[in-house]
């Protein structure tokens, strides 16, 4: 890439206000380095304070005023982006930052499973060096109730054992101490070779493959973006081929929706698949560069990954573009594809008004190709079995395959691959062991926490793209969770709205306020249903993206579906 695009620096030369001193200088220069001769690149400014979040535990004042003159930025841009994070914790100088931050998930699924209980299970242990926090969904769905301790995550965690190994971390030292062990399950960069891995897209970059045939293959298997919006990827590829050069790839690892956690665990078994995915779409749709966006929560999968690559690019089996592993900061709305796109440059993760599109104006300004991880993790599948193999599996009329994340009152939750067009029911008998002991199918969410909640008379509709709309629902990243008859709807439901208000960037009115004002009404007994209605259709005519536009499926389907719990 050329410096233009990556080096974008304001060209002022000293800030206004407040002057930063020469130990917090020197401090930022010993983390970020010191500036090369076309200054600091503006888009690292995230992984810049993670560099500092991560060493001080926190970020302090006079280390963003560092930061900002030694970027050339205004301090307010840099406190702009730090404040927008959930995972920056901003300090003023005479604070003192937690030895250790845990964090306890209050999704659904956890919620269930009683982190209520885990988070009030941590009260004998509160002192300074402590901080406990409620955190939105973890990714972890299948081993609720789930935490993080520092950079570590638990899952099936018990009160008691998360009291043992805070004590322990924070006797250690805090966070350093808590780190997560090496997967023996991880199939390598050598061990993928062996198996024939990287010999596709090999030949595709030195032309004995040809890439129209290749889109060909790719829109006859009928494959869709996987992340939630199900656009046809053979599609995709070809209109981005067709902009003007150059073009950038950028890939989705966000995984934020409450239920979901599929991408986080094919990446821990196969990161290689999904690698070789991405190099023959980028060689297809002709982009130069390659930007992986990985959620923070995910620490020990980014640990992985940036081995990976690192043995991938010592050794490539063809040469490769320009990779770059970027980590996201605790947003969900990062999700979005190009509040990703902002992050990914550096900035607060806020969704951008359409048109133009990605394809068109994307990462920084060119063309961009964006894509869901799993929709990448199929792609070496399709081209070397063929187009007819993916289109054979499905039920209902339905064709391909679908990666669910299961998780609440099932026997055994985790990641199933089933045919597209599977029931609930089906997918619960034949894929889970049936429901856990002494629950029964009460309802259930498609979608994660934006898809809807339908009850368990409608256990027979196919789980598919486009076929549970006309019941106000939709499978969106295919998050399924189970409810049983000791859960209630209107629960899901406001446990997924107040999800959204937590999570809304604030950038739109009906959103920011929307969600807000939507969740302090629905722990009301009965619910003012005529308010609620105003609300859901603003929020669903007005705001800017699908956050806010989603955020009344849960309520308004409590309302069709399971009437008798709001009262009224």
């Amino acid at each position: 890439m050329d410096a233009t695009s990556r080096n974008s620096v304001q060209g002022r030369s000293q800030l206004k206000g407040r002057q930063p001193d020469a130990l917090a200088l020197h401090e930022v220069r010993e983390l970020i380095g010191s500036a090369p001769p076309d200054g600091h690149r503006r888009d690292l400014l995230i992984e810049h304070l993670h560099q500092l979040n991560d060493h001080y535990r926190a970020l302090f004042e006079r280390h963003l005023v560092a930061l900002a003159s030694e970027m050339r930025l205004a301090l307010a841009e840099v406190y702009e982006v730090a404040s927008f994070y959930h995972h920056f914790q901003i300090l003023r100088d005479d604070q003192t930052a937690p030895a250790l931050t845990v964090r306890v998930c209050s999704g659904l699924s956890c919620a269930m499973a009683g982190a209520a209980a885990l988070q009030a299970g941590m009260q004998p242990l509160q002192e300074p060096s402590l901080r406990v926090l409620a955190a939105p969904c973890l990714g972890r769905c299948e081993q609720a109730p789930a935490v993080m301790v520092g950079q570590r995550a638990l899952g099936h965690v018990s009160p008691q054992a998360l009291r043992e190994v805070t004590a322990t971390a924070l006797r250690a030292g805090g966070p350093a101490a808590a780190q997560g062990l090496p997967n023996k399950a991880l199939i390598g960069y050598q061990a993928y070779r062996q198996q024939g891995g990287y010999a596709l897209a090999a030949a595709l970059v030195n032309g004995e493959q040809d890439a129209d045939a290749v889109i060909a293959r790719m829109e006859d298997s009928g494959l869709r973006g996987l992340g939630g919006a199900g656009f046809p990827a053979g599609r995709k590829w070809r209109i981005v081929r067709g902009q003007i050069a150059p073009r950038l790839l950028a890939v989705n690892i966000d995984e934020g929706e409450p239920g979901t956690f599929k991408d986080r665990t094919y990446l821990e078994r196969d990161p290689h698949r999904f690698l070789e995915g991405m190099l023959i779409a980028a060689q297809v749709a002709g982009t130069e560069a390659c930007y992986i966006y990985l959620r923070d929560e995910y620490h020990d999968a980014r640990r992985m990954l940036a081995g990976e690559l690192e043995a991938l690019q010592t050794d490539p089996p063809c040469p490769l573009p320009y990779i770059e592993l970027r980590r996201g900061a605790g947003a969900y709305v990062c999700g979005e594809e190009s509040a990703m796109i902002e992050s990914i440059e550096g900035k607060r993760g806020e969704p951008r008004l359409r048109p133009p599109y990605l394809a068109e104006v994307g990462l920084f300004g060119r063309p961009t190709l964006e894509h869901n991880f799993e929709t990448l993790y199929w792609v070496r599948e399709i081209l070397e079995k063929g187009p007819q193999w993916f289109n054979s599996f499905g039920r209902q009329g339905r064709h391909g395959l679908r990666s669910f994340s299961v998780s609440g009152r099932v026997k055994l939750p985790g990641v199933k691959l089933a045919p597209a067009g599977i029931s609930v029911q089906e997918l619960i008998d034949e894929h889970c062991g049936g429901m856990a002991e002494g629950h029964k199918l009460y309802a259930y969410l498609p979608g994660g926490a934006s898809g809807g909640i339908l009850p368990a008379s409608l256990n027979q509709l196919a789980l598919d793209f486009d076929t549970l709309q006309p019941y106000g629902c939709f499978i969106g990243s295919a998050a399924l969770v189970v409810l049983s008859q000791h859960d209630r709807a209107r629960d899901a439901a406001l446990n997924a709205m107040q999800f959204f208000a937590a999570e809304s960037c604030g950038q739109c009115t009906p959103c920011r306020i929307g969600t807000a004002k939507a969740a302090a009404l629905m722990q009301a007994p009965v619910w003012d249903m005529a308010t609620l209605d105003d609300l859901c259709t603003v929020m669903v005519d007005a705001s800017i993206c699908g956050l806010g536009q989603a955020a009344p499926n849960p309520l308004r389907c409590v309302q069709k579906y399971f009437a008798h719990e709001i009262g009224g």
